[in-house]
């Protein structure tokens, strides 16, 4: 296999019913819910990953959009699996300098962000957004002027979207970037969308300041919530601090600080 109409073809093969309602269920794919229209053939994340490992080295890059813009949500998985096998290959640390594998890199980002809102559920930004995007703030770029301020505007976009997906991705990256010790992506990212309407980024803000502060600095996290815990959402506040100690919990929670 390797055309994406080929890999498409054999995924369908793979089509459980069973499975298949399982995950329409479990993402919210009914009406009025965040993944409202959104189908499964019922494949499991193993099955893609095989799908991806026995095929991503052999696939061009140009056929990866026709993955991305599957109606099959476990298709398009496979797509961004794709997209993130072939970024991680080209930033070994032998490589990370290299003019034409930072070209590469740059090509894989921007396929990237030209269909984001094809990663139209939270496990396919979750799965993507960090070992691509995040992983893209901490290398060299060509894209730009290759600044961190290029980067920074990079992401403001995305989290300026009126679409979800692109917004989470805005945050959800930074779990790469607080990996390698650099909280300031986590924290800038966590103010701007600390109002922000939705469940899924009330979660997934709490679940990076969570990580920053895990891996960097519960002090810097400390300080986060000491300016911001009363306007917080409760439950960016509770994922924000599950690290923390029951009692430290407790005192958070009821604010009495």
């Amino acid at each position: 296999m390797t055309t994406a109409k080929e890999i498409i073809e054999y995924m369908e093969t793979l089509r459980n019913e069973e499975q298949r309602q399982v995950l329409m269920r479990f993402f919210k794919t009914a009406h009025g819910e965040y993944g409202e229209g959104d189908e499964f053939l019922g494949l499991k994340v193993p099955q893609t990953r095989e799908v991806v490992k026995a095929t991503a080295q052999h696939t061009p890059l140009t056929e990866v959009p026709e993955l991305l813009s599957s109606r099959w949500h476990e298709v398009r998985l496979c797509g961004l699996l794709m997209l993130v096998a072939g970024f991680e290959k080209l930033s070994a640390k032998r490589m990370k300098s290299d003019a034409e594998a930072i070209g590469l890199r740059d090509k894989i980002l921007t396929i990237y962000l030209k269909y984001a809102e094809q990663a139209n559920n939270w496990d396919l930004v979750d799965l993507s957004a960090p070992k691509i995007l995040g992983h893209w703030l901490l290398l060299p770029t060509k894209l730009g002027d290759g600044s961190r301020g290029f980067k920074q505007q990079t992401l403001d976009e995305l989290a300026a979207s009126h679409n979800l997906w692109r917004q989470r991705m805005s945050i959800v990256c930074t779990w790469k970037t607080t990996q390698q010790g650099d909280p300031t992506w986590c924290l800038r990212y966590a103010e701007v969308h600390l109002h922000h309407k939705h469940d899924l980024m009330h979660k997934a803000v709490g679940w990076m300041l969570r990580e920053m502060g895990k891996r960097v600095s519960m002090d810097l996290l400390r300080e986060f919530l000491r300016k911001h815990a009363h306007e917080m959402p409760r439950t960016t506040l509770r994922y924000a601090i599950e690290k923390m100690t029951e009692t430290e919990r407790r005192i958070w929670m009821k604010q009495t600080f």
